[in-house]
């Protein structure tokens, strides 16, 4: 039978011609098996066209003379395919007798051996064919069957050991073979012909032991294009797989392709060309109040096919499964959608969704940095909490245009079932309490909120309702018509009551139990809707909805409640057109806000070509764009880092220069030139790919994320020489809990450490460094945020055992009273000696730094002016205010206060820059535990520097200002300060002993 790739092909009888082996043996790449009417076997083998002829003679051994016919028959047979003649030879005559066969020469001879008659015997016949197989070589063997052996049951054991009777003894072996060498030696001399033959093809040559092969080759069993391993069997456990299958790691959710929306992806990303139609919004609030459901209802709007389930809420910006598991926001996520206002115009709005978790305030900071303005978002039943308040007080740092957004005033009706007169003060309340917060944390007078003013709207998220005082105004107009609805809305808010005799609005209560305006217009319609579709859903909700003009199936009416009241709130209520209309109005567009946003957050100057670009939002001007955080790919494998493109266009595959938070123009180390991969705009779990982005836009870009850790400004790479950064953000939060962190199996650190820098990027306000023990140290703001940390690290970049240390929290150093004696330090070339004390600062001053309420980077008469009027310093020490420490903004200040008469202040003026330098590197690192100084205030007494510039460097003055800086701080009564939580909790009364306990297990 001939196996032709695997297929069973044709049989070939000993009689019949080869013509059909001609043919198709040259496909062959099984094996070729040719049946004798002498029960031999012709077997093609896969190295290089052979053929190996074995003949089994039986039980009664036939003579010589008939198998050399059989050798002769086989040798006709293949005559006709034959190229050259057969080669062989031997010294028994009737062998040679046979040489007169017309294929069979003497020229080229081979050894044809035969034993004794009653041994096995062997040829080996070299026969050449044409070009379809190029050699055969034909072993006959008498005596063995075709599976090599004809072993007796009875003569072995089942071990394969021999049990039969005794053997001939080796002597005679021995002897018999000595005689056969003596034979063949002779053979040789005689013909020297053989041994050209011998080399022609191998016959009886010995083989080494270590050139034996018993098994074919991998590449001969499978073939050369499967790929095969071999491996020693103890360099994996058994529980391991050799070769493992593709584990796909996917730790977020992702769209598998665009989902079909309301208008075009081109629509999109036209609109990204008019910087005056787009709004850049952080949504931001506390814990659970709303934030990510409200994106869910944006959500639904705009991609119709895109729906919660009924028991479930859709969560659409919470793609980590961690997210999901827990229910609580961890990373902040940009959407970006197309959304209409009231008048049916489109804007683009890129809208963050951040955390509302404390912890995870640094998530918003990041947010912040790149948006115009935030709506933040309060709980009308919770009211102001404490993350809403810390976040008024950021953004007003941060100078954002402030709009809140009220939600859930179902829980008003539903849960805490207020009547609308009490609601309305609960609201007014709110209102009041923000005005009073923005009051505290800025001076400007124009920084208010107010329904009037159109940047408060009322939500909620659950039953898709959102209004402000114009869109609710706006769906009386288009009912009765004829209304002017933006005057109608200025009347809605407030001590306004409606009197319906006169059809006037008045300042007083035309009768005793009249209503306020914004009861009688605005809560009564919206608690009659909640109560009927709650109450009377069979009897009168049919002609309720009639009224108002809203149709539903059979199907719809028969839907649960919560389900349905969404339904018939989503088609009275419409779009969310009054929170657009609120942020089109009350947040600046990115060409607009650039100026302010520039100047706040841009290290360097306006008056520069740059400066100009980036404050007309100019898309064609040179590249400037600033990214603040960095998202990881969904199997965790690489960055793409997410920014705001400030001026220029950012396109496809350009090579870019990445500026690292360190970068000055006079210290250029932290920069580098990579290329922009692809360029995509970001919708939570889909992302829509474009291939340039003008400036005013948000974008995620590939292929820059490997010199980046935290923020970095990108720009072009040559021309653009005097762009510097923006600076780093400041977080509203300190990372003050460190955990210890090690891999349970040391020689896995690498990786260990792979994933610390991994999640160093991930987290905006983590820490790591190494201590001086070796321990590797990460500083989060709170445990659920190590928490996360640590998930990410051991299941997302570093996969390994790793053990954590218990947690312990960084402290700070500071001073009770005035240092009690002088302290001075001299440089060590004994040049240089400078005098300093230390002191507590007064109250509320290092807040007041923290909070850049002060800054050192005003003119002197504008600080010397804040610190005698605030703090009633005397005005020479309030002029000379040299730096706080350990940055721009610590809460520790370094007063000179020599007198010109006792020292040369130019001298002095010469080293003030190495004092400041060692004053900060000393309060960065105190002298007690290596911890920061904080509330202490350095006065210079008295200093004397050398005349020659040479003795006095920075490598002689900056160590000996650290050092009088420790010993001042060490005479003045050190102390250390640990940090503590600020928590608040709500809950209902008869759950607060269980609230005591848990509180009582911590200290």
């Amino acid at each position: 039978a001939v196996q032709r790739r695997g297929k069973l092909g044709l049989d070939v009888s000993h009689d019949e011609s080869l013509e059909a082996l001609h043919d198709d043996g040259c496909e062959c790449d099984g094996t070729v098996v040719i049946e004798t009417k002498h029960c031999g076997l012709l077997r093609h083998r896969d190295d290089g066209g052979s053929l190996e002829a074995c003949w089994d003679n039986g039980a009664a051994q036939r003579d010589i003379e008939d198998v050399c016919q059989d050798i002769c028959k086989l040798v006709s047979t293949f005559s006709e395919h034959m190229t050259r003649d057969v080669v062989w030879s031997s010294s028994f005559p009737w062998v040679n007798s046979m040489q007169s066969s017309p294929h069979i020469s003497h020229s080229q001879a081979q050894h044809l051996v035969i034993l004794q008659r009653d041994g096995p015997f062997r040829c080996n016949i070299v026969l050449c064919f044409k070009p379809c197989i190029e050699v055969i070589q034909c072993v006959l063997e008498g005596g063995i069957t075709i599976t090599g052996s004809n072993m007796e049951a009875d003569l072995y054991d089942e071990f394969g050991n021999y049990i039969g009777p005794e053997l001939d003894s080796d002597e005679d072996e021995e002897v018999e073979a000595e005689e056969r060498d003596a034979a063949e030696a002779d053979d040789d001399d005689d013909d020297d012909d053989q041994a050209e033959g011998d080399e022609d093809g191998g016959g009886m040559e010995v083989v080494l032991h270590e050139d034996k092969k018993y098994y074919p080759t991998a590449e001969e069993v499978y073939g050369p294009e499967v790929e095969t391993i071999v491996q020693e069997e103890d360099t994996q456990p058994l529980t391991e797989p050799i070769i493992k299958p593709v584990k796909m790691k996917q730790f977020s959710l992702i769209e598998q392709e665009l989902p079909a929306t309301v208008y075009d992806m081109e629509f999109l990303a036209d609109l990204m060309d008019s910087p005056e139609l787009i709004r850049n919004v952080t949504l931001c609030g506390h814990l659970h109040h709303g934030k990510t459901c409200f994106v869910d209802c944006l959500i639904e709007q705009t991609h119709p096919e895109i729906r919660s389930r009924d028991d479930s809420d859709l969560r659409y910006t919470d793609i980590l499964f961690t997210e999901q598991e827990r229910g609580v926001g961890i990373k902040s996520t940009p959407v970006t959608m197309v959304l209409p206002d009231s008048r049916g115009k489109s804007y683009l709005f890129n809208i963050m969704d951040t955390p509302g978790h404390v912890n995870f305030s640094d998530e918003v900071t990041a947010g912040i940095r790149i948006s115009d303005g935030i709506v933040l978002f309060i709980d009308a039943a919770e009211g102001v909490m404490l993350n809403t308040e810390r976040l008024i007080k950021h953004a007003v740092q941060e100078r954002l245009a402030i709009t809140i957004c009220i939600n859930k005033v179902d829980r008003l009706i539903l849960e805490l079932k207020l009547p609308p007169t009490d609601a309305y003060y609960k609201l007014r309340h709110i209102v009041d309490e923000v005005n009073g917060m923005l009051s505290t944390y800025t001076t400007d007078e124009s920084l208010v909120v107010s329904p009037l003013l159109g940047n408060v709207c009322f939500a909620s998220s659950q039953y898709s309702i959102c209004f402000t005082l114009g869109s609710f105004a706006k769906i009386y107009s288009d009912t009765y018509g004829d209304i002017n609805y933006t005057e109608f809305a200025k009347r809605l808010w407030g001590d306004i009551y409606f009197n319906p005799k006169t059809r006037k609005f008045t300042k007083k209560a035309p009768t005793s139990n009249s209503q306020r305006s914004f009861v009688e217009f605005i809560l009564e319609p919206l608690y009659k809707i909640l109560s009927q579709v709650v109450g009377d859903v069979d009897t009168s909700l049919p002609r309720v909805l009639d009224e108002l003009g809203i149709h539903l199936t059979k199907e719809e009416l028969k839907l649960n409640i919560r389900p349905l009241l969404r339904l018939v709130c989503n088609r009275f209520f419409g779009e969310f057109t009054g929170f657009v209309d609120m942020c089109v109005q009350h947040i600046a567009s990115p060409h607009g806000g650039a100026r302010a946003k520039i100047e706040h957050s841009y290290t360097g100057g306006l008056d520069s070509d740059l400066g100009e670009a980036m404050s007309e939002c100019d898309p064609d001007g040179p590249l400037m764009c600033h990214t603040t955080k960095m998202y990881s790919t969904d199997d965790g494998v690489q960055f793409h880092a997410f920014g705001r493109v400030l001026s220029g266009t950012l396109q496809a595959g350009q090579p870019v220069k990445v500026l690292g938070e360190n970068y000055t123009l006079e210290d250029e180390e932290d920069s580098q030139i990579c290329t922009v991969g692809r360029l995509w705009i970001s919708v939570a779990r889909y992302q829509i790919e474009v291939n340039r982005v003008p400036a005013g836009n948000w974008v995620l870009i590939e292929g820059c994320d490997q010199p980046i850790v935290k923020t970095a400004t990108i720009t072009e790479p040559r021309g653009n020489e005097e762009a510097q950064i923006f600076r780093p953000l400041k977080f509203n939060t300190a990372s003050v809990i460190k955990i210890a962190v090690e891999p349970v199996n040391p020689s896995e650190l690498p990786k260990m450490l792979d994933g610390l820098r991994k999640v160093n990027k991930s987290y905006p306000s983590l820490t790591t460094k190494v201590e001086e023990s070796g321990e590797h140290v990460i500083l989060g703001t709170g445990e659920l945020y190590l928490d996360c940390v640590m998930h990410d690290l051991r299941k997302m970049y570093s996969e390994i055992d790793i053990k954590v240390a218990d947690p312990v929290v960084t402290f700070c150093e500071t001073v009770v009273e005035t240092s009690s004696l002088k302290c001075f330090a001299e440089t060590p070339n004994k040049k240089n000696k400078i005098t300093m004390i230390a002191e507590p600062l007064e109250k509320g001053l290092a807040e007041d730094i923290e909070n850049e309420v002060v800054q050192i980077t005003w003119n002197r008469k504008k600080l010397g002016e804040f610190f005698q009027t605030k703090y009633d310093w005397d005005l020479l020490a309030a002029r000379s205010i040299w730096a706080f420490g350990p940055d721009t903004t610590g809460p520790n200040i370094l007063v000179d206060d020599t007198l010109p008469s006792e020292v040369d202040k130019a001298l002095l003026g010469s080293v003030k820059d190495s004092i400041v330098q060692g004053f900060q590197w000393g309060t960065r690192e105190g002298p007690l535990c290596d911890e920061p100084i904080r509330n202490v205030k350095f006065k210079i007494l008295d200093a004397v520097i050398a005349q020659e510039p040479l003795h006095r460097g920075g490598g002689q003055v900056i160590p000996t200002a650290r050092r009088v800086v420790y010993s001042a701080f060490l005479m003045a009564t050190p102390r250390l300060m640990e940090p503590y939580y600020f928590v608040e909790v709500q809950a209902p009364a008869d759950c607060v002993s269980a609230v005591y306990t848990v509180l009582a297990r911590r200290r």
